[in-house]
């Protein structure tokens, strides 16, 4: 009794009933878009939302694919993407500052851009504006799938959040992890059926020829060995070079690791059994170092028993090895036990650079001792390393976000704590404020940032790549130009494949060999989002990575291509709310075959294809039964 006066409380509505609600649309074409004035949804809602700090919604979508909600003012649209959970009724309690504000003070895109909540997660890039003079609400989806449904039954504002809630359909993820509210061809049902499965893929592997070079070059080419990871332009084309002196195309992989955690306080009732809090044996730490529960976890606990870890770790060398992947990424420090890690060449991310003061990722480069910082973190991360030939190159950062955002950067270095950049930026602007200048002001600071950093990190890992700073989106001609000491320049490129123009841009300002640091194609299924690039289906998710590398790897200067990431992500998202379908596996750790068998075919063609002998793979992907999608990042 006491939540629902709490409930009436917290909500300001019309006592007028909407002659609208409850509202059912389908979605249809290349997009489908559907709008509604505010007297139509509730007579009595406000044109001015000033006073509220929540939109609160009751759904239902039937498809876990994202869609946008505009809120329609008077000078234009405020619109944002949902990501929702598939077939159940939902509060979803808005905070409407998402919708006024400019996006934070994080270090990277996707902890700028994506905010978690209980019952959904939003993604909030797009433009934001005052809600003073609103109009109505309007929802969207482009490229849907199978004509999915969104229905909405309530509409009101409230002053303090309200909370949200899944209100039907509870527990939603099972005790393999997998989304209860869907069924799909493969669904797991028993765990004998799982460990079935399991052997049947053993099986497979176990008559799979290892490749005759350790590393995943192409063994029968030959230019200098030197004993680590280099590159080197032949005949106008550029390559990496094994330790053993082959060319090397490094097709790679995102995240391949013993855990995915989700969120479990507070949203207990969405599970119908929690993973067991040791959980050791496969993830050093347990269940406390992974953020939440990791159902991925608990199923390697029952595939591989007491050793979990190190058998994990020899069956994942054999997948990646059959599977033709040759490279894997790091987020943080390999263990240095080689039994507890897949016996492949490695990139490793460094991180640690700009401590507890920074801004947008950007610390304090002027102070007195960042160099002194800077070399201890080069120093810590890379010297247990400095031998290591499986180790392909580090890169220094991921996805700064304050490109295109310097202006809002310089308010918060004006506006923080005192210190030698600060003092330096008033100077500067001393003698005029305006956004060029500004501007100026954020790249000199970051181009000591990185004179800073690719010293130390060539002091302490003069045998190995820097790989740079995996850049997100399309990175501006200006950003480029300062980008100097990198041995390889990264990108992080979503989309259906890079461009030729895209590429040549890029090369022409860098003049090194590039690299793909992230993409990835998903399908909306099993209660997941399709991710940032959508596949209609599994078979379709591998005409897109046929399609993505191999254009990629026609041009003469790309070489290698990561796909971001090894499984999906849970059904109810990690931390950051991100729940997309984006794995080579599912959490079951049964791989998506349709993918696999796909990529082997690309990594076997890749010698040909980045040596110009033999025409890429030409036939795009369709994103739903409408046609192709292009970039969302």
């Amino acid at each position: 009794m006491k939540t629902s006066i709490l409930w009436l409380l917290a909500l300001f509505t019309a006592s007028v009933a909407s002659a609208a609600l409850p509202i059912r649309v389908e979605f249809g074409g290349a997009r489908s878009e559907h709008k509604w004035p505010l007297a139509e949804l509730d007579p009595g809602l406000p044109a001015d939302w000033t006073g509220y700090e929540f939109l609160v919604l009751e759904f239902r979508a039937s498809s876990s694919q994202r869609f946008e909600l505009t809120i329609d003012i008077a000078t234009g649209r405020l619109s944002k993407r949902i990501g929702p959970f598939a077939g159940v009724w939902v509060r979803a309690s808005i905070p409407l500052r998402f919708y006024r504000q400019p996006p934070g003070n994080a270090a990277d895109l996707a902890a700028t851009y994506n905010q978690p909540r209980s019952s959904y997660w939003i993604n909030i890039g797009g433009n934001h504006g005052p809600t003073t003079s609103v109009r109505g609400l309007t929802v969207a989806m482009s490229q849907p799938v199978g004509r999915p449904t969104f229905e909405l039954r309530s509409v009101a504002l409230a002053r303090t959040d309200p909370g949200d809630a899944v209100l039907d359909g509870k527990p939603l993820i099972d005790e393999f992890g997998q989304y209860r509210p869907l069924d799909w061809p493969g669904k797991v049902r028993t765990i004998g059926a799982l460990k079935a499965a399991w052997a049947e893929e053993e099986g497979t592997l176990k008559a799979t020829p290892a490749s005759a070079c350790p590393y995943g070059g192409f063994p029968d080419t030959k230019a200098r060995p030197t004993g680590f990871f280099r590159v080197e332009q032949i005949d106008g084309r550029w390559w990496f070079v094994c330790p053993e002196g082959h060319l090397f195309f490094s097709s790679g992989m995102n995240g391949v690791g013993t855990a995915s955690g989700t969120r479990v306080q507070g949203r207990e009732d969405l599970f119908a059994a929690l993973p067991p809090r040791d959980l050791a044996a496969v993830q050093p730490g347990g269940r406390s170092s992974l953020g939440g529960s990791s159902f991925y976890t608990w199923n390697l606990q029952r595939r591989f028993g007491g050793e979990a870890r190190s058998h994990w770790a020899d069956f994942t060398t054999q997948r990646l090895r059959a599977w033709g992947i040759n490279t894997i990424h790091y987020w943080g420090p390999r263990s240095l036990e080689a039994a507890t890690e897949p016996r492949v060449p490695y990139a490793q991310m460094l991180r640690g650079w700009a401590g507890a003061e920074s801004l947008m990722g950007l610390p304090d480069v002027y102070a007195e001792d960042f160099p002194r910082r800077v070399d201890e973190v080069a120093a810590a991360q890379l010297g247990p390393r400095k031998d290591d030939r499986y180790l392909l190159g580090y890169f220094i950062g991921n996805e700064p976000s304050w490109p295109n955002r310097e202006s809002q950067l310089v308010n918060l270095i004006l506006a923080g704590r005192p210190g030698e950049m600060q003092r330096r930026l008033k100077e500067h602007l001393a003698t005029g404020d305006t956004p060029e200048r500004r501007k100026a002001f954020v790249l000199a600071a970051f181009e000591r940032y990185l004179a800073v950093i690719n010293a130390a990190t060539r002091r302490h890992a003069p045998n190995h790549l820097n790989l740079g700073i995996r850049f997100g989106g399309s990175p501006l001609d200006d950003l480029l130009a300062i980008t100097r000491g990198f041995d390889v320049f990264s990108v992080n490129i979503y989309r259906n494949a890079p461009t030729r123009a895209a590429l040549e841009r890029i090369h022409a300002l860098v003049g090194r060999p590039l690299l793909i640091g992230e993409f990835h194609i998903g399908a909306p299924e099993r209660g997941l989002a399709p991710g940032l690039v959508q596949a209609m289906n599994q078979e379709e998710r591998g005409v897109a990575y046929r399609y993505y590398v191999e254009q990629a790897a026609a041009h003469p200067a790309l070489i290698g291509a990561h796909w971001f990431q090894w499984l999906d992500q849970p059904a109810t998202g990690r931390s950051d709310g991100e729940n997309y379908a984006i794995g080579f596996i599912d959490v079951t750790d049964q791989p998506y075959r349709e993918l696999v068998d796909a990529a082997r075919l690309t990594h076997g063609r890749l010698l040909e294809v980045h040596g110009g002998k033999m025409p890429p793979f030409d036939r795009m992907p369709k994103a739903s039964e409408a046609g192709t999608a292009g970039s969302k990042k």
